[in-house]
């Protein structure tokens, strides 16, 4: 690809969360961090990428599927698309499995010796794969190529997790190594597979609030409605508690358009746009979904502050090392960005000549910021101009918001 201004698009996000739990840990209680001394709410990168990926898949219109149950997918299209019977289509489910470089898992033994294992019970893969939704129909259009050979091969009572069964081994390999725009942007780690790895172009940080929070309990109980009606007896039917918290949250997102384009391969500027729009969109827009029904907590940032560096990526967690503290009578999200605005000058001043190839922003707040660059009148107008500055030419006249 033709050499670009800049090779690293950031997104420096100021958002408020309502009462809310984004972010569970393993006893279903807020995730925490201590950092500058507090104890901050703190939302896992894992969590927002899931919750990226999930939108980048509808705006691009490329689904990716994670799972161990690869054979069990290929069946159910064997059956519905092919009109295969059950029995054999499971068969094939299995037989990909085993063909495949990742290895095949045999279902473990019952406990119950009185009930037998079905022979054609599904066998997961040995290791989670990650390939595009369109894999599927593809292994299955392969299954169906080989049908005779199938009719004919051994099920899963006679059969051993190291044989490789009647499948070609190649085909099925060159299928789970192919990719689309979610994998090139967030990669992929299948090491049984020669050149399935997928070196992620997306870095996500866990985003923490800018100050020091609590959480809290909140008590609740259900109703018993033929018990409400009939008033014949007092008390719930059901009665528990969950830890919630709000705050402002600091959130930082990077897009490295080398490892991008690499990706994507050559002559790929067009998919580059493409990508790196649907990405940063996703990175402002997304948002976790635990307890959204019992908390609905959509909120929008208040900022996103855009960067291009050409040299490596800054991020501004060090402005909030200092827990915001908010003034009396107001809240944290204006002296978050406050905060934000005065860091972001300090590194610009000490980077000096290495200072970002672009800057802009935008916001729902009336009073601009001096250090953050030209403001842009919406998210969409600020990500598509950041987007057009990075991939520029590296001799294209510097642009601005």
């Amino acid at each position: 690809m033709t050499p670009i201004r800049g090779r690293f698009i950031e997104a420096h996000v100021i958002q408020t969360i309502p009462y809310s739990n984004l972010n569970r840990d393993d006893t279903n209680s807020v995730k925490t961090v201590q950092f500058g001394g507090v104890n901050r709410t703190r939302i896992s990168s894992q969590s927002w990428k899931r919750a990226m990926r999930l939108r980048l898949q509808q705006t691009l219109g490329e689904e990716a599927l994670r799972t161990r149950r690869l054979g069990e997918r290929v069946a159910k299209v064997l059956r519905e698309e092919h009109e295969w019977p059950a029995s054999l289509a499971d068969r094939a489910g299995l037989h990909t499995v085993l063909a495949c470089s990742v290895g095949a898992e045999k279902p473990k033994d019952p406990k119950d010796a009185k009930n037998p294992k079905d022979p054609n019970e599904p066998w997961d893969t040995n290791a989670m794969v990650y390939v595009p939704d369109t894999a599927i129909g593809e292994l299955a259009a392969i299954a169906a190529e080989f049908r005779t050979e199938l009719e004919g091969a051994k099920d899963g009572s006679s059969i051993k997790p190291k044989d490789k069964g009647v499948l070609p081994a190649d085909r099925i390999d060159a299928v789970l190594r192919s990719r689309n725009g979610v994998i090139n942007l967030f990669g992929r780690m299948l090491a049984e597979i020669d050149d399935a790895k997928v070196d992620g172009a997306a870095q996500v940080a866990h985003a923490f609030t800018t100050h020091a929070t609590d959480t809290e309990i909140d008590y609740f109980s259900a109703v018993d409605d033929v018990t409400a009606g009939w008033g014949d007896e007092t008390g719930s039917a059901h009665m528990g508690h969950a830890e919630h918290t709000a705050g402002t949250l600091y959130r930082y997102h990077v897009l490295d358009l080398a490892d991008l384009s690499r990706n994507l391969g050559d002559d790929s500027v067009e998919d580059a746009h493409r990508i790196g729009r649907a990405f940063l969109e996703a990175a402002v827009m997304s948002l976790p979904a635990a307890k959204k029904n019992s908390t609905a907590a959509h909120s929008i940032p208040e900022l996103v502050h855009l960067t291009v560096r050409a040299d490596r990526p800054v991020s501004y967690a060090g402005a909030f090392e200092e827990p915001v503290v908010r003034p009396r009578g107001g809240g944290y999200a204006k002296p978050s960005i406050a905060a934000l605005d005065e860091y972001a000058g300090a590194v610009t001043r000490l980077l000096g000549s290495a200072k970002a190839e672009y800057s802009a922003y935008a916001s729902s707040m009336t009073k601009d910021p001096t250090h953050l660059g030209a403001r842009a009148d919406s998210y969409e107008d600020l990500v598509r101009a950041a987007v057009d500055a990075a991939l520029a030419p590296a001799d294209a006249p510097e642009a601005s918001a």
